[in-house]
């Protein structure tokens, strides 16, 4: 049940949510292209991957001895940096890349602290073993992959999606292609497409987890509730460490009026990883605001800003937050 005294902010709140869900709002490209000078605590060789977080985009890396990588000419956005260790696995973080953030040249400087817990074991062992569909994917379909990855780092996003669909007309085993076309068309909101092409991904790899976590986004989407509360769960015991699987069950609990269930999800999400592109804090200040919390709401809007500093919407939020603490 909304509250009177604090309907006004929950209409700006639900308008908001609105900006993340349909139109997938991330900070505002500028002309500024950003240089990222990272690294990695602990120090260590480590591989980087760059993923766009709400539009299709990918690029790698290797850390030298002490940890440090870098990447240029970044247009300003919320990105995903996933790091691999050998014999640890990945980890993965949200970044945020703006103006707020640079410096007079449009540097960043980036330390990404990492402990065991952040880290997925079992990704370290899927590198070193290969399935016998895998084995069975021609050359040819793996060249059109590696296509679309350089083709992602140009945001040719026409032609990687050509180069992916070449590759699993060759090879429809290969899970991997499949999952990155649904990640295209999630992030392009072409959600039944994707919804699709993460179930042809998974019925290629039932095992995978990548498009088991994607399929969940997407079904939470299209309020397919009952189906993502089901893969949400399945994703979240299966990597109880993981700040997307933890957002999305908060979000499906959300949909489904079950506060108490989503706050849980969604402050672990949050604790996980707060810069998160999937803004739990959002929702919880929703929930906050429904249940008459003003100051709570205000709180977590707070640090959604602290993390979110060239969010569109940020003027309107602070205005909010001061019209909570009153």
């Amino acid at each position: 049940m909304y509250h009177a005294a604090a309907g006004g902010a929950t209409i700006v709140l639900a308008v908001l949510r609105f900006w993340i869900l349909i139109l997938v709002a991330s900070a505002a490209p500028g002309q500024a292209l950003y240089e990222l000078s990272g690294r990695i605590s602990p120090e260590g060789l480590a591989s980087v991957t760059l993923f766009g977080a709400t539009k299709p985009f990918s690029t790698s890396t290797l850390t030298d001895a002490s940890g440090r990588f870098s990447f240029k000419k970044l247009e300003a956005a919320t990105y995903t940096v996933a790091v691999f260790q050998p014999g640890r696995g990945e980890a993965r973080q949200t970044i945020e890349v703006g103006p707020s953030l640079a410096d007079a040249h449009h540097r960043i400087q980036l330390t990404i602290t990492l402990r065991d817990a952040d880290f997925d074991p079992a990704s370290d062992r899927r590198r070193h073993s290969v399935t016998a569909r895998e084995l069975a994917i021609p050359e040819s379909a793996l060249r059109d992959y590696m296509d679309a990855q350089h083709d992602l780092e140009k945001h040719d996003v026409d032609a990687a999606e050509k180069h992916l669909e070449h590759a699993v007309q060759l090879a429809p085993q290969f899970a991997g292609a499949w999952n990155t076309l649904g990640t295209i068309a999630y992030q392009t909101r072409h959600f039944p497409l994707a919804e699709l092409r993460f179930r042809q991904s998974l019925k290629q790899d039932p095992a995978a987890y990548e498009p088991l976590v994607n399929l969940g986004g997407v079904l939470v989407t299209l309020h397919k509730l009952d189906e993502a509360l089901e893969v949400n769960v399945h994703a979240t015991m299966t990597r109880p460490n993981d700040a997307l699987a933890n957002s999305q069950l908060g979000m499906t609990y959300f949909e489904l009026g079950l506060f108490d269930s989503a706050v849980k999800y969604l402050e672990r999400a949050r604790q996980l990883d707060p810069a998160h592109f999937s803004h739990p804090q959002l929702y919880l200040a929703e929930i906050h605001l429904r249940r008459g919390e003003k100051a709570e709401a205000a709180r977590v809007l707070e640090d959604f800003l602290q993390h979110h500093p060239d969010y569109p919407q940020a003027e309107i939020m602070r205005r909010n937050i001061v019209e909570l603490r009153q």
